[in-house]
């Protein structure tokens, strides 16, 4: 019998748990599976690798998007077809704001659109906000889990290296941390009627590393701070799925 795929991703197209952590890295896709009990691949295609299994009773998937909003929308649409109603994304970030340290956690309560997709969907007025729901369940879990946590709005920003364009334009605006995919989420969410949050690690790019705009020291996001972190936020996502599975659903 031949299954039912969607065209990009490759994946069933019904028959996926509700709930879903989504990660950029196929190999943290692996990671964070490894935590389920009875896990199991579902697919695995160009950056889109999912698995399927049970964390404390829950039908859970976890699935990897790669880097960056144009291909990551594309699971986020597939997986709300396929019937997947709550994501959480889990991912990293830079910091934009002193005091959030590497390895702590940000919760993301909403997101510049800067994704290099969103924009040609609706128009850049409308806002790509996380549901309230998640970003308690988050925080709950987070502390739970002992992670130093802080909430904030962040950066989608489409590109990663800087160009002529000053990476920071947004200095002063109190944005808490930078990445490249959660706007792309919540717009998705916002459109599908969806239940989305974000969590991220925060694992390079400091505010308090930057002297006279310049960074001091080269970006390494494989350390030991960074890999506690990322330890932590799997556990946290997948609690915060628990959470609103069974205390904030309506």
């Amino acid at each position: 019998m031949t299954l039912d795929l969607s065209p990009v991703t490759r994946i069933p197209r019904t028959g996926l748990p509700e709930y879903a952590v989504v990660v950029g890295d196929p190999a943290r896709a692996a990671a964070v599976a490894a935590l389920l009990d009875v896990a199991e691949e579902v697919s695995y295609h160009r950056e889109y690798r999912v698995f399927s299994g049970g964390w404390k009773g829950l039908p859970v998937l976890v699935a990897s998007h790669g880097v960056g909003g144009p291909g990551a929308i594309l699971l986020f649409q597939e997986l709300a077809d396929a019937g997947v109603r709550t994501l959480i994304r889990f991912g990293t970030a830079g910091a934009m704001k002193p005091g959030i340290g590497d390895g702590d956690l940000v919760i993301a309560e909403a997101a510049v659109r800067d994704d290099g997709v969103t924009q040609q969907l609706l128009p850049p007025e409308f806002p790509a906000v996380s549901s309230p729901e998640a970003v308690l369940a988050l925080q709950r879990a987070a502390r739970a889990a002992g992670a130093p946590h802080h909430r904030g709005i962040v950066w989608t920003r489409a590109a990663f290296q800087p160009g002529l364009l000053p990476l920071f334009s947004y200095a002063g605006a109190g944005l808490a941390a930078i990445e490249m995919e959660l706007s792309a989420l919540f717009v998705t969410a916002s459109l599908r009627g969806l239940v989305a949050g974000g969590v991220l690690v925060v694992d390079g790019v400091n505010a308090d590393e930057l002297v006279d705009e310049e960074m001091t020291g080269g970006y390494d996001p494989h350390r030991e701070v960074v890999a506690a972190g990322i330890q932590k936020g799997a556990v946290v996502s997948l609690e915060a799925l628990r959470l609103l599975a069974e205390e904030y659903r309506a």
